[in-house]
C-alpha cells in the first residue's frame, strides 16, 4: 500500500460524529475522525514499515500518525528523531499512542527518561513522567521513590496539564506499589485535587489518587 492509498482509506472510514468529538478533545482539525479499531486494522494489514511510517507521520494528519506509531519501528529512530516527534504533538491521544508503541519499545529509552525528566517541555515531559510510572510499576530498582514523591508534591499542580496527566499517574502507581508510601501518595493527591471531579461511566475509577490508590489495593 502507498501514503495516497491508505489516506483515501482512512478518509473513507472517518466519521463526522468521531471527528467532531476529537476536536472537542483538543484533536487538530487535520483528521478524518477514523475510530481506533479501524486504524488498528489497517495497521494489522500493513505490519511493520518503518519507511512508510515515517512517510505517514509526515502527513500531519492524526489518523495517519497514529497509524504510523503503529507500523514504524523503533528501534531504526535516532533519539532525535524521537525527540522532534514527541515535541512535534500538541493532541493527548496522539502523543500517547506515540508514547506506549513507540517510546516504551525504543532500545535507549531510560538514557531519554532521564533526560527529558529535566525538561520544561509538556510533551517531553508527559512522556518522562509516562517511563517514571513504568519503571515504578516494572523496575523500580535504583528509583528514589522519596525524592520522586518530592518532586510531584512541588511540582504537580503548577505542571502544565499534558504533564499534570503522567505526573499523577505516576503519583497513584507509587502510592499502589509502594505500601510504605501509600499514605502520603494520598495526601498529595488530597492537597491537589487533581482529578477530583473527574467525569465518569458508572464502574469506572476516577484518576483522582485518593479514590483510585484505595480502589485498587482492596480489590
Amino acid at each position: 500500500m502507498t501514503v495516497q492509498e491508505i489516506m483515501a482509506q482512512l478518509e473513507a472510514l472517518g466519521s463526522a460524529k468521531v471527528r467532531e468529538l476529537n476536536v472537542r478533545n483538543d484533536a487538530p482539525e487535520n483528521h478524518f475522525g477514523v475510530k481506533m479499531g479501524d486504524i488498528r486494522t489497517i495497521a494489522k494489514a500493513i505490519r511493520s514499515n518503518h519507511t512508510l511510517g515515517m512517510e505517514l507521520w509526515q502527513t500531519g494528519n492524526a489518523d495517519a500518525m497514529i497509524l504510523a506509531t503503529l507500523v514504524i519501528k523503533p528501534k531504526l529512530l535516532s533519539s532525535a528523531e524521537l525527540q522532534q516527534m514527541v515535541q512535534s504533538i500538541t493532541y493527548a491521544q496522539l502523543a500517547d499512542t506515540l508514547i506506549t508503541n513507540v517510546v516504551k519499545l525504543y532500545p535507549d529509552k531510560e538514557a531519554l527518561r532521564l533526560q527529558w525528566m529535566e525538561t520544561e517541555h509538556a510533551m517531553l515531559a508527559r512522556a518522562a513522567w509516562s517511563l517514571t510510572t513504568e519503571r515504578v510499576c516494572k523496575n523500580p530498582f535504583g528509583l528514589e521513590i522519596a525524592a520522586l514523591l518530592d518532586r510531584i508534591e512541588s511540582e504537580l499542580a503548577s505542571a502544565p496539564p499534558a504533564t499534570q496527566w503522567t505526573m499523577n499517574f505516576c503519583l497513584g502507581e507509587i502510592g499502589i506499589n509502594f505500601p510504605e508510601h501509600r499514605d502520603r501518595a494520598i495526601k498529595i493527591g488530597e492537597a491537589v485535587g487533581l482529578y477530583k471531579d473527574w467525569p465518569l461511566s458508572k464502574g469506572c475509577i476516577p484518576p483522582y489518587v485518593p479514590v483510585w490508590v484505595p480502589a485498587i489495593v482492596n480489590k
